[in-house]
């Protein structure tokens, strides 16, 4: 199963979309990586929002690709908050968050 996961930095008042199919594998890596990238200049990150995507990584790809050209902070809030979509955000389901 693939996910589309929203991370959110305080330090920085920034969002991060990304997919993985193993999300708590995916946000120890951009919070504690050695490699130097867009995600390591914001840490800490938080997880604020799992949606399926279901078991084709294509989509979760076509899906995450969608919500990044739309460049729209609102969008993403809208995410966040859980609010219903249709078009190509339709088939996402919400997952309950794991919280530490």
């Amino acid at each position: 199963m693939y996910y589309l996961y929203i991370l959110y930095s305080r330090s920085a008042d920034k969002y991060y979309v990304g997919y993985s199919n193993n999300v708590e594998r995916r946000i120890n890596e951009h919070n504690f990586s050695e490699r130097t990238t867009y995600t390591s200049k914001h840490r800490p990150w938080i997880i604020v929002a799992v949606y399926s995507c279901g078991h084709l990584e294509s989509e979760a790809v076509k899906i995450e690709r969608f919500i990044k050209k739309q460049k729209s902070r609102k969008l993403i809030e809208h995410l966040v908050k859980g609010d219903e979509f249709s078009g190509i955000l339709a088939p996402l389901v919400r997952v309950p968050q794991v919280r530490d």
